[in-house]
């Protein structure tokens, strides 16, 4: 198992927890993103930039990802074709993608890109919460003690 990260939205204490996840456990860990990320001095954590574009970073985290990865990302397409190759996705919040839910959340995007587009104000999603911090390291120690890191 490798932990990828669409990194270019990521917040930093979430980006914290999963180096020192990556510290603890020997994971191989990459950020992914467009613009130049520092990451810890590790041989198992790495940065990796591609070219600035639209989606550039998620067709890389697709095209490198595997079965049985897990990769950290808020976006919903990216999740629902990362689900398709067998991939774990798990959001800066602490909701983990499956099968069975991704489809919903789907139909909630794309409503919501509707209503953007027809020029309801629907604004931007609320800032971390406390709550949210601590369920996504929750959820990251789950799956990484069932792969048995």
């Amino acid at each position: 198992m490798q932990i990828w990260v669409d990194a270019d939205a990521c917040p930093k204490v979430v980006k914290e927890v999963l180096f020192r996840a990556a510290t603890r456990t020997g994971i191989q860990l990459t950020l992914v993103a467009n613009h130049y990320i520092p990451v810890p001095s590790a041989a198992n954590i790495r940065s990796m930039q591609v070219e600035a574009g639209f989606d550039v970073a998620d067709d890389e985290i697709v095209k490198r990802s595997e079965a049985g990865d897990l990769v950290i990302s808020a976006d919903i397409p990216l999740a629902a074709e990362l689900i398709e190759k067998k991939v774990q996705v798990l959001n800066p919040r602490g909701e983990l993608y499956t099968e069975a839910t991704i489809k919903a959340r789907l139909n909630i995007r794309d409503f919501m890109d509707t209503m953007r587009a027809s020029g309801i104000q629907t604004g931007g999603p609320a800032p971390l919460s406390q709550t949210e911090r601590r369920e996504f390291a929750n959820q990251l120690d789950r799956i990484l003690a069932k792969a048995k890191i």
